[in-house]
């Protein structure tokens, strides 16, 4: 082996593509707390991340799953389900603001990830994005769901928005 070498090794995160340290780095010289949201074809995943020097810290985790404890009948990994899973984040965080952290995912506008902002808005947490990004009131009431299936889904997305409200309150 050579006793010098001028090639560098990129971290571990970076070469598995998990982690963009730019992009981290200028989000956490904000100093806000991060809202993360990761999206999959079942679920929706969000949470408030603190930095931290040990390492970060994450709060009021909510996975689109929980929303059948509020009475969601759903498939949880669609549009409204993830509108919910912002809104039930944010009543969990107790938070004011956040800084949205979208990761390594392509981000599409008036997608899920906006939904769940959308959500978190609502919520009361303030994140800063711009108003055509989000997704258009009726696909977050979930009518273009209810065109196909013929169910009543924004009354569904309304009853469990006020079981949510009536447990944080």
């Amino acid at each position: 082996m050579a006793d010098t070498s001028n090639y560098n090794v990129t971290l571990r995160r970076r070469r598995e593509q998990k982690t963009d340290y730019k992009q981290r780095l200028k989000l956490l010289k904000s100093g806000k707390p991060r809202a993360v949201i990761r999206t999959s074809n079942k679920h929706t995943r969000a949470h408030i991340s603190l930095y931290k020097k040990e390492g970060d810290e994450n709060t009021a985790q909510t996975i689109s799953k929980e929303l059948e404890e509020y009475g969601w009948e759903q498939n949880t990994g669609n549009l409204p389900a993830a509108y919910l899973t912002g809104y039930l984040t944010a009543m969990k965080a107790g938070q004011e603001e956040a800084i949205l952290d979208t990761g390594l995912r392509e981000i599409k506008k008036g997608g899920k990830v906006f939904a769940a902002v959308k959500g978190m808005q609502d919520g009361g947490l303030e994140i800063p994005v711009g108003e055509e990004m989000l997704p258009k009131e009726e696909r977050i009431q979930g009518e273009h769901i209810k065109e196909m299936k013929g169910e009543d889904i924004p009354k569904q997305v309304e009853k469990v928005k006020e079981k949510i409200q009536g447990e944080f309150e």
